[in-house]
């Protein structure tokens, strides 16, 4: 499972976008998300669908292991698209099974918010993709720097924010670690049936919880002996600087997100 999910996984290619200002990432990232939250037309989901596929493609990372990081997420958004077609309100009936009434507006919600929640997965794992984790909290600490005037401890903040990524591989692992261990003293799920599986995996639970917090632990104790301590004031080995590739990046974005809206509406009328 670690192996397939590549949000938190920084892969090295030579690629203009291993090359943007993390800052431009994280802003272009940033847009992109409001767009999709407002995105409600099937023209809209199209174009956005066809700009992240330009991205993913500009990336230069295989398109499989893109593919590959949304097999762990599938089952949650075939949930959450079951959940809408078999409940979704509507008027439009198409299917009645008793009390289940499957309507083409509960579909059409189950859809939009299946293909939402796959290309916000998508930008994730292309951010995390194309930048450092090191170099991502320096430029998130960058762009909340003025929040630091209202005694808003941003180095500290961003160091967490990049490190709960960076760990979420980490506890993949962990988890099939766990399992083989399991599978090694003769307990094999793949034979019981979907809610017995279920289950079973509880008591994974605790000695992923203990070894999670023994990482944390140690983790912990290697930044104080760095003696990290609150971030403050410290350097870096290469400031960040926004350079004219970061202009034209946002440029692009920038019609490319009015495009979008623009076709939402369009279509959406």
């Amino acid at each position: 499972m670690a192996n397939r999910l590549l949000i938190g996984q920084f892969v090295e290619a030579d690629s203009a976008l291993h090359r943007l200002d993390p800052r431009t990432k994280l802003l272009g990232m940033l847009l992109l998300m409001i767009v999709l939250l407002n995105v409600r037309g099937w023209g809209g989901y199209g174009a956005a669908a066809l700009f992240v596929l330009a991205v993913l493609l500009g990336s230069r990372v295989p398109l499989r292991r893109y593919a590959r990081g949304l097999l762990p997420i599938l089952p949650v958004l075939l949930f959450t698209l079951l959940y809408h077609i078999l409940f979704g309100r509507g008027d439009s009936v198409i299917a009645s099974y008793g009390v289940i009434r499957i309507t083409r507006e509960g579909t059409e919600e189950g859809l939009r918010i299946f293909a939402r929640i796959a290309l916000l997965i998508l930008l994730a794992s292309v951010l995390t993709a194309a930048t450092r984790p090191l170099i991502l909290a320096q430029g998130l600490e960058r762009l909340l720097k003025p929040l630091s005037k209202l005694g808003v401890p941003v180095e500290q903040f961003s160091l967490m924010i990049v490190i709960a990524i960076r760990f979420i591989p980490t506890v993949l692992e962990e988890v099939d670690r766990i399992q083989l261990a399991r599978r090694a003293r003769g307990f094999d799920p793949s034979g019981l049936n979907p809610v017995r599986r279920l289950f079973a995996f509880v008591p994974v639970l605790v000695p992923l919880l203990v070894t999670t917090v023994r990482r944390a632990d140690n983790l912990t104790m290697a930044i104080d002996a760095r003696a990290y301590g609150d971030g403050r004031g410290r350097t870096v080995y290469r400031p960040l600087a926004l350079r004219r590739q970061d202009a034209a990046a946002g440029a692009v974005l920038t019609i490319a997100a009015a495009a979008i809206l623009a076709l939402d509406f369009w279509f959406g009328r």
